[in-house]
């Protein structure tokens, strides 16, 4: 993770998911206040309402694509950046992660974690 997408996810705006096995592809959103980046780990850890449509489409395959921006972060061309994070999906029901997720947002149902594989500046 470089400072520029450290700089990105500590912008408010959203996150998309989006994974391929279903037909069409699956796409949930959240927002970036809500995701946990955990450095040391090289992962993602993001609470959980709904996203059955993930939940659903990890039974066959769980690599996930998230795209995420913002427009007061200096992109590639001027003024906003944008990355798409490549990786693997899991989600949580119980642990630390999830102990500490929930204190945080009362209303999750589990936690995404989403072990980064690559991260791509788009712009």
């Amino acid at each position: 993770m470089n400072q520029k997408f450290l700089d990105v996810m500590n912008d408010e705006g959203p996150v998309t998911i989006v994974t391929i096995n279903a037909n069409p592809a699956s796409v949930v959103n959240t927002w970036m206040s809500y995701v946990k980046v955990d450095e040391a780990n090289n992962c993602l850890y993001i609470p959980a309402a709904g996203m059955h449509s993930i939940e659903n489409d990890f039974a066959q395959d769980n690599h996930v694509l998230l795209t995420m921006g913002s427009k007061k972060v200096e992109g590639t061309a001027g003024p906003g950046a944008g990355f798409h994070v490549k990786g693997t999906g899991k989600f949580l029901a119980e642990g630390p992660e999830f102990s500490e997720m929930q204190a945080r947002f009362p209303w999750l149902r589990e936690v995404l974690r989403v072990n980064i594989n690559q991260i791509e500046q788009k712009i």
